[in-house]
């Protein structure tokens, strides 16, 4: 009986390796940094790079916040990094894929266009609207979005 038990533990945690292993992963802002120094550069000097904070010294702070001021909804990883907009890097950070942008994408790496600012510069509350090509998003240029409202 105990020997069932632990092949079926087994079993469940190679299937989940699996699963998580099939999952795009958020990897941070250290795997980004070597290869796009100059967008990490500006990006530090950001409001996306102090997004968390900046919400945490509001006095309406609460979890509902970390959705667009953390990069993964949570505290672990502050502020809009480079994966909030890129999406989890993961599959996609590897210099061989990053030389490719077809497979890139194809393995998660995000395109960035106006709906994708929409989420959460949604002109509600606090979010003021931005238009999407109207600055340097690439961060190469300490530029602020244009506001809309």
């Amino acid at each position: 009986m105990k020997r069932s038990w632990g092949l079926a533990t087994a079993f469940l945690i190679v299937v989940a390796a699996a699963v998580i292993a099939g999952t795009p992963q958020y990897v941070g802002t250290e795997k980004c940094k070597p290869c796009h120094l100059p967008e990490f550069g500006t990006w530090t000097a950001s409001a996306h790079a102090s997004a968390l904070d900046t919400a945490k010294a509001a006095d309406t702070f609460s979890a509902e916040c970390l959705k667009c001021h953390a990069t993964n909804a949570s505290e672990s990883m502050p502020g809009v990094q480079c994966e909030a907009c890129h999406g989890p890097g993961s599959e996609y950070w590897p210099i061989p894929v990053m030389y490719d942008l077809k497979k890139a994408v194809q393995l998660g790496l995000l395109v960035q266009d106006q709906k994708l600012c929409d989420g959460c510069h949604d002109g509600q509350d606090h979010h003021a609207r931005v238009l999407f090509g109207k600055f340097k998003h690439d961060h190469r240029e300490k530029k602020g979005a244009v506001e809309l409202e």
